[in-house]
């Protein structure tokens, strides 16, 4: 499995990756489906398109912060 860091992709490009899984953005922030800015799951933080961050194998959006980082790998022991 290779790890390839978001925070250089241009800005085009992360958005053609959350329309691939489902979501899209505003240019500034993600958004879900329905257009709604999408919450880190953990700190209910609305993610930003410079600040997004993805788990290889996932298709949920987080905030790239170490609390969220940690809870998910707290609730996904096995996903590396």
């Amino acid at each position: 499995m290779e790890f390839v860091s978001l925070e250089k992709l241009p800005k085009e490009q992360k958005i053609k990756l959350l329309r691939a899984l489902g979501y899209d953005s505003d240019g500034q922030f993600v958004l879900d489906s329905s257009g709604n800015r999408v919450r880190d799951k953990y700190t209910d933080d609305e993610v930003t398109l410079t600040n997004m961050l993805l788990f290889p194998g996932s298709t949920v959006v987080l905030d790239n912060n170490p609390l969220s980082i940690a809870e998910y790998l707290e609730e996904h022991p096995d996903a590396f």
